[in-house]
């Protein structure tokens, strides 16, 4: 990419200045864009010859200023390549100083809640390397999705477009997609409800804040299990709720856990408990609705991960079950095709809809109309259907292999379903340790620890393996093997 300067130079009022020399003005313009305009690092320059053809000059006169602006280390020559732009230690320090140079005007102070929200945000690796993928937990088989078939379906949907599906989508979302969500769900998740009362939203964390915002008031407290999703945690504490700790066993929440005080809400992912694996049983869940009826609390149930753990022995969802309508229920399509594609729902009692509406249409314009068009034909024309068994499949041999090369270094629960897998480091390195030693080799491995809520946490490390091939499982597994040998 070139960065085209022609018009910069030919405006510029020192450009036809007849008593300083052609290459000096040149000179000055071109350094005075690097250095107080912001020219784009890295970006290439002209070639001599066609920046001498552009201003009808001698390229000798361009050669000159080049070499100038090399001298002093304003730009760099790659040999064949040309001529691009070099950032300076002395103008970053400069853009540095301007940035501190601001303490000195007075501005509004920041939001109480956005300092809540930097306070408690959540460090992840979200942020590392595309390559990164092994083996970061809650991804899916990424390879696997059918890029040709949501190309078709995309490119007819460009095709058949009218003026009318380019303008604003409904806040709640398109009613085939919603139509077509309520049938998948009653299909694969044994869920009746009505489509209007589904709401189409960018994910798990899109929900709750939708969610979080039209019910959280400050001091309000809400039921999390221990240990639990940080992002979820996080984004509660950041809407100052008083977050209420409540321990789980093997058949999920430890209701007796809960002290016995007024509760707004409880946040809940009873089909795979994350991060511990845990299934809540069909018991419990009716326990659990019966709390909720006599504390007149709602329930979240957050089924990010159903058909991975709830394949074989399905057990009723909390929503399912309610007679009340106490549930918000919501999933994702992000864990089952790719996280990129965001897009989530959520299943909510119909006296929170139009609170949730007004929300939504005040902070966010929604999922674009085209991905949610396309997203209900993959749906109807049963290419979910197909995807997902094949992405079941993959898993599970994943699963299996990832357990199998491990075996040496980690310590895993075999009975935990899902994406993700619990290890014990069998040396008793410590998990933050682990994760900084792994990091550093592009392997990533969150460690439990961070997932607690409390001061008791348990060492171990959350790992995800189905995205991750078999040459790749193979490569960074022996680099597991290798920094946490016994």
């Amino acid at each position: 990419m070139y960065y085209n300067i022609k018009n910069i130079i030919t405006t510029s009022n020192q450009w036809k200045n007849d008593n300083i020399p052609i290459y000096q003005n040149l000179y000055k313009i071109l350094k005075n864009e690097i250095i107080t305009n912001g020219a784009p690092e890295n970006l290439k320059l002209p070639a001599t010859r066609k920046l001498a053809k552009d201003l009808n000059i001698s390229r000798s006169t361009v050669n000159k200023v080049y070499e100038l602006l090399l001298l002093e280390k304003h730009i760099i020559s790659k040999q064949g390549a040309g001529y691009y732009i070099l950032p300076k230690k002395n103008e970053l320090e400069k853009i540095t100083a301007d940035t501190n140079s601001e303490k000195k005007y007075k501005y509004p102070t920041i939001s109480k809640r956005a300092k809540l929200f930097s306070k408690y945000r959540y460090i992840s690796t979200d942020n590392y390397s595309k390559d990164s993928v092994a083996f970061r937990p809650g991804l899916p088989p990424l390879d696997l999705f059918p890029v040709k078939t949501w190309k078709t379906i995309s490119n007819k949907y460009w095709r058949e477009s009218t003026p009318t599906n380019l303008s604003y989508a409904p806040s709640e979302g398109l009613e085939t997609l919603r139509v077509n969500i309520a049938t998948y769900l009653k299909i694969y998740r044994n869920i009746n409800c009505d489509h209007k009362q589904i709401i189409i939203v960018s994910g798990s964390l899109h929900s709750l804040y939708l969610i979080g915002n039209s019910i959280i008031n400050k001091g309000d407290r809400i039921v999390m299990e221990n240990p639990t999703f940080p992002r979820a945690h996080n984004l509660f504490k950041s809407l100052k709720a008083n977050i209420i700790a409540c321990d789980l066993d093997t058949e999920g929440i430890n209701i007796d856990s809960i002290p016995k005080e007024k509760t707004k809400l409880i946040y809940t992912t009873p089909s795979n408990q994350y991060p511990s694996g845990v299934k809540m049983s069909h018991q419990r869940r009716l326990e659990l609705l019966d709390w909720a009826k006599n504390q007149n609390s709602l329930i979240i149930e957050d089924d990010y991960d159903h058909e991975f753990s709830n394949w074989e022995k399905p057990i009723p969802s909390i929503f399912s079950l309610d007679t009340q309508n106490r549930v918000i229920y919501q999933g994702t399509f992000n864990k089952l095709l790719h996280p990129s594609l965001r897009l989530g729902y959520m299943i909510v009692p119909n006296y929170l809809i139009e609170s949730i509406k007004a929300i939504y249409e005040q902070s966010s314009r929604f999922v674009p109309s085209s991905t949610q068009a396309i997203m209900s034909e993959f749906i109807s024309n049963e290419h979910l259907n197909k995807h997902l068994r094949n992405v079941i499949k993959t898993s599970n041999e994943r699963r299996n292999l990832f357990i199998e090369l491990t075996k040496k270094t980690l310590d895993i629960n075999k009975s935990n379903e899902g994406l993700h897998l619990i290890a014990k480091i069998k040396s008793n390195i410590p998990d933050i340790e682990a994760f900084k030693k792994l990091q550093d080799q592009n392997v990533i491995a969150y460690p439990l620890s961070n997932y607690y809520i409390t001061k008791q946490k348990k060492d171990g490390l959350v790992l995800g393996y189905s995205s991750v091939n078999n040459k790749v499982m193979k490569e960074k597994t022996s680099i597991i093997n290798k920094l946490l040998k016994i």
